[in-house]
């Protein structure tokens, strides 16, 4: 038997059947425990947090009142995304999201990298979520008690601090709670889910009733540049859409729930963004949203002169971000599963605890990465490099659409995308505009990054993979 060249390694796919028969076969999975309810509320977790509680105060000074346009325009670009996503995850409802989508569309190291993409957006995320946790814990503290938290141990180093140790404790609770089970965690996740959208319910009537027609005077003081660049800044807020579709093997009937939970979601988040943004703009000129923490909370205080609303504010920002955390940590577990049980990562990572049905030594090692970014890196670092990542993962999926239908036009599909291909088209179209509005450094440690998967898929994966050795067991790990 020869040898397959190097061209046919690369660009080789995994059978849509073979993704199938992995998540439906095996009694020791992850097991299937969530309905549409707790999929749609995960991902409205995953996205609404840091995006509106603390990623606000740099998206304004870059796009002034018309970050309202930015999110607009970032909600656009997703909302194309969600629906090539909810063709995909119909068609192929296991975990792994975008990667298991590219493995079955553009070959084995297309898949790879966006597996490294994947990775990067989820864990610098859950990061940089991480770091703003300690703003408004400083914040509640204060209003309650007069004392704060020492910068020294609620900052990163480059950001006024030496440790955020605020974060780690964050990472140490969900960690804790992920151990215990994905339906114990999507439970809490569930009530941390609405008691935020009440806090940013509370937060638009208190805004709208102090609103200053003045404060839009000029509109885009940095013009279309300002709000392209805010734009892609808070992009990477949107990665609930992808957290959904890394349920695929733990949803009930999942070539329904899984389009409706992506589309149900954004709806949910993209409303709540607009109208947040545009009711905070309105009560506070947006020149002081520059350097300002805990905005939200120190808006309703100024505004109302009173401590309980920017309390609650800070108590539902402090939930939020827990839930936001919480998802994503929950997504990079099962995306280094699917991984791993292709054969592409260590079998470590598959290693499922059989009582509480949870990749427990792979959540560990997530954890303890994640809690280790957010003690030391800044937040405007994590967060274009978070967007960066995702607008990569989205664009691959439109493009996965196309080249699904063209390989396989027969696969059934519980959803499928309008006005195809226009559509998918005009999706990777508003993935790469965004990416252009992305600072320089962003590609640099972008192609570091990429460059150290490529010689990890050279070095390892290219010859363990199943597709490479045949090992149809391996994923019994």
């Amino acid at each position: 038997m020869t040898n397959p060249s190097l061209w046919t390694t690369l660009f080789r796919c995994k059978p849509v059947a073979d993704f199938i028969v992995a998540g439906e076969g095996h009694s020791h999975g992850l097991g299937r425990k969530f309905g549409l309810f707790q999929l749609t509320m995960l991902g409205v977790g995953a996205t609404i947090g840091t995006g509106i509680f603390v990623a606000l105060n740099t998206a304004v000074p870059e796009a002034g009142p018309a970050v309202s346009v930015s999110f607009v325009i970032a909600g656009i670009t997703a909302a194309l995304t969600a629906l090539c996503y909810a063709e995909l995850a119909s068609a192929v409802p296991v975990a792994g999201s975008s990667y298991s989508y590219a493995y079955a569309t553009m070959g084995e190291f297309a898949a790879f990298l966006i597996g490294a993409c994947l990775l990067l957006e989820y864990g610098v995320s859950a990061s940089a979520i991480a770091v703003g946790w300690g703003q408004y814990c400083n914040e509640a503290l204060s209003l309650t008690t007069g004392w704060r938290i020492p910068d020294a141990i609620a900052r990163p180093p480059g950001a006024g601090g030496v440790v955020n140790l605020p974060a780690v404790v964050l990472v140490g609770l969900c960690l804790t709670l992920l151990l215990r089970g994905a339906k114990e965690s999507t439970t809490v996740n569930s009530v941390l889910v609405l008691l935020k959208i009440a806090v940013l319910l509370l937060f638009v009537c208190v805004a709208f009733a102090h609103f200053s027609v003045d404060n839009y005077h000029p509109f885009a003081p940095r013009g279309l540049i300002g709000i392209g660049s805010a734009a892609s800044s808070i992009f990477f807020s949107y990665i609930g859409i992808d957290a959904v579709s890394t349920a695929g093997e733990e949803v009930d009937n999942p070539r329904r729930n899984l389009p409706l939970a992506i589309i149900l979601s954004l709806l949910i988040v993209t409303a709540a963004y607009i109208l947040v943004s545009v009711a905070a703009v309105g009560a506070q000129p947006w020149t002081a949203f520059k350097g300002q923490e805990a905005g939200l909370a120190v808006i309703l205080h100024t505004l109302t002169g009173a401590a309980w609303p920017a309390l609650a504010l800070s108590l539902g920002a402090i939930a939020s971000i827990f839930s936001v955390t919480l998802v994503v940590l929950y997504g990079q577990t099962r995306i280094l599963y699917a991984m791993s049980r292709d054969g592409l990562l260590p079998a470590f990572f598959r290693r499922v605890d059989p009582v509480r049905q949870v990749p427990r030594q792979n959540t560990w090692v997530v954890a303890g990465g994640v809690a280790l970014l957010a003690a030391l890196v800044p937040l405007d670092v994590l967060v274009n490099l978070t967007s960066m990542g995702t607008l990569i993962a989205f664009a691959s999926v439109s493009i996965g659409v196309i080249l699904l239908r063209r390989s396989r036009p027969d696969l059934p599909r519980g959803y499928r995308v309008p006005f195809y291909p226009v559509l998918p088209i005009a999706s990777a179209a508003f993935c790469l505009y965004l990416i252009a509005g992305l600072p320089k450094d962003t590609y640099l440690l972008f192609a570091v990054w990429l460059g150290g998967a490529a010689a990890l898929y050279f070095g390892y994966s290219r010859r363990r993979s199943v597709l490479a050795t045949g090992a149809a067991g391996a994923v019994e790990g």
